[in-house]
Parts: structure tokens; C-alpha cells; sequence
């Protein structure tokens, strides 16, 4: 690997000199998305462009067996049919595009301080942080398709509000699954009593969108099917985190001692997801640059609004577009990234990052 100062393209000048890397070196911090998240074509603009992305993209749907073929076509589909936003086809390819990305940005040289991952997120932070490999990492994914592929109707429901204004309007199962941010919940249950959770806060004038999912994620509903995955996970080799990885199920760095908890594991898809606690948690530590590496720019929007990102003391750069048109697009948002990077001072491999 060839280690180089320079940017793979024109690059904003500053007032340090032309071409001149800001040099605040903050250590960098990588963020993986959840469910939701999930887009068609995501990514698919680095597919076949950059040689580590398409080798992990292609490794990922070779070892799903006879249903890799289906979930890459749905990846590549131009709109999106009735099963995408379901466990088994998001699940998975999420799980493989958050760490085909991160193994690309690795590619380049990159040496991040810190992972934190959201739901799913998490499987491939822990994937890079050297818990489990990329085989045992789809082998969990296809378990867990199998799992709740048969699970009752459930949903997801993204609420601009705090767990305390929304624990009111929870019935019938419904519970907070996610805290993504002070006033930023998702609401998680069986279909039915989601739906109606959901009329009350609307008419309370509560803004809710409902996320892409079509199970109660991070609900009591999945509890059973999520522990029946303790054999599997009982079966993989977990090994202490290389890169330390904070656990938006734990609020805190990922002790080896629960690296190593099988239950902890299997238990997470039915346990709630305190992002913005972790993120807090992350951004108390220190100043960093944070990196999303995923679909969207969903995990982006969370971090600006923080208060030590809006100070300038924490940087957030997106990996991707905020849609995925699957072009240019990925590509030429996947090199701002690599050149903001190294503006503040991180020396990358440009000829990895040009693919």
C-alpha cells in the first residue's frame, strides 16, 4: 500500500496555503446505519469500480447461498418490489454494503480511533472490529432471516419526540425501540397496535414517519425468535474488539467480556437501540471526526444536530449520497469524503480510493 499526501482531486483551498491539509488530525470515528436505512442500488455506483467494495459485495452473496442471487437483484433492481424493506432482503444487504464500505475506507488507509454501528450497524461495526469475521457474520444474518421470516406483521414508526411524550400513547406492545436523539424516538410493534399509536400521536400534532421495516424490531414481539438464535451465536468464535467499538445497546465501549456474551448477541434485534445516548457517550470521550459509512445520510443528520458538532469541536462527513441514484453519484460522494479527510490531515492511499 502506497501512502500518499495528495488529493485525488481538486480540493478547496484554505488559508494554511494551497492544497494544504488542515492538520487538526481529530481521530476518526466510524458510524454504520440500521434498518431504515436501506435504499435500492445503495452503493451500487461503487460496484464493479472499486475492486475491495465489489470483493466483499461478491463474497457477502456468495456465502447467502441460493438466496444471494435474489438479494443482489433486489439490490440492483431499479425500484424496489414488496419484499425490500423485509428482514429478508434489508437485513442482509445492509449488513453487506455497511462492511463492503468499511472495508473499502480501510482500503484506503484508513485507521479509525472508534466504530459505533445502529441496530444491524452494529453486526458490521463488530465485523471490522475483528469480533467475528465476514463468513460467521452471514452465516448470524442468514439465521436471523430464518428466524423472523415468519414473525407476526410489525413495523417500525420514527417519532419527533422524547420517550417521556410518547410513553403515554404506548398499548398493546408497543415501546420505544430506539432512542436516536433527544427528541427523536422510533416507536417499534406489532402492526395493529403501531398503527393506532401512531393516530394518537398525530392527532397529539406529534411529526411521525413510519421506517422501511416490516417487522417489530427492537420489541418484546421478536424476543423469542431472537433468543432461539443463541445456539448459532453459541457456535461462532467471539473474539475482544481490535478497534474500540461502542455499543449502542450498552451506552458505552464494548468490554472483551461482552464481546464474548452469546446472549448479548443474540438478544440485540428484540432489545432497544440508544444511539443518541452512545453517540453522546462517543462525543464526551473527545473531538472526533465521524464518518458514516452506510446508506443515506440519515446517521449524518443525527450527528450535525449535536451540540459538539454544531461547536465545530466534532466533524461529520458522509460516505454516500443521501439517496442512491447507484451512478456517479456513489463514486463522487465516496471521493469528497476521501478529500475532507484529507483535508484534516489523515494520509490515505489515493490510488485506493480512485478504485
Amino acid at each position: 500500500m502506497t501512502i500518499v499526501s495528495e488529493p485525488a482531486t481538486a480540493v478547496p483551498r484554505t488559508r494554511r496555503g494551497p492544497g494544504t491539509p488542515l492538520g487538526l488530525r481529530r481521530p476518526v470515528a466510524l458510524l454504520f446505519p440500521g434498518q431504515g436505512a436501506q435504499q435500492v442500488r445503495m452503493a451500487a455506483g461503487l460496484y464493479r469500480h472499486n475492486a475491495v467494495f465489489t470483493d466483499v459485495m461478491d463474497t457477502a452473496f456468495s456465502l447467502f447461498g441460493p438466496e444471494g442471487a435474489r438479494i443482489r437483484a433486489g439490490w440492483l433492481a431499479e425500484q424496489a418490489d414488496d419484499m425490500f424493506d423485509d428482514v429478508t432482503v434489508a437485513q442482509p444487504l445492509l449488513y453487506a454494503v455497511n462492511c463492503a464500505l468499511g472495508r473499502m475506507v480501510l482500503g484506503w488507509g484508513l485507521r479509525p480511533a472508534a466504530l459505533l454501528g445502529h441496530s444491524v450497524g452494529e453486526m458490521a461495526a463488530a465485523t471490522l472490529a475483528g469480533v467475528f469475521g465476514l463468513d460467521d457474520g452471514v452465516r448470524l444474518m442468514r439465521d436471523r432471516v430464518e428466524a423472523f421470516a415468519g414473525s407476526a406483521p410489525g413495523g417500525m414508526l420514527a417519532v419527533a419526540a422524547s420517550a417521556a411524550e410518547v410513553e403515554p400513547y404506548l398499548s398493546g406492545d408497543v415501546v420505544v425501540g430506539a432512542i436516536n436523539a433527544g427528541r427523536q424516538v422510533m416507536l417499534a410493534g406489532p402492526a395493529g397496535p403501531l398503527a393506532e399509536a401512531g393516530a394518537r400521536l398525530r392527532e397529539a400534532e406529534f411529526t411521525c414517519v413510519p421506517v422501511k421495516a416490516r417487522q417489530g424490531f427492537h420489541s418484546p414481539m421478536l424476543a423469542e425468535a431472537a433468543m432461539a438464535s443463541t445456539r448459532v451465536w453459541a457456535e461462532t468464535e467471539l473474539r475482544p474488539p481490535e478497534i474500540t467499538l461502542y455499543s449502542a445497546y450498552r451506552t458505552a465501549v464494548l468490554t472483551a467480556e461482552v464481546a464474548r456474551d452469546v446472549e448479548f448477541w443474540a438478544g440485540q434485534p428484540a432489545a432497544p437501540v440508544h444511539f443518541g445516548p452512545t453517540l453522546d457517550a462517543l462525543l464526551d470521550d473527545g473531538d472526533w471526526l465521524l464518518l458514516e459509512v452506510g446508506p443515506g445520510q440519515g446517521l449524518s443528520t443525527l450527528a450535525r444536530r449535536h451540540p459538539a458538532v454544531r461547536a465545530g469541536r466534532s466533524g461529520i462527513i458522509p460516505l454516500s449520497p443521501a439517496r442512491a441514484p447507484g451512478g456517479a453519484a456513489d463514486r463522487q460522494a465516496a471521493l469528497k469524503a476521501a478529500n475532507r479527510i484529507w483535508l484534516e490531515g489523515h494520509q490515505l492511499d489515493w490510488a485506493a480510493v480512485r478504485g
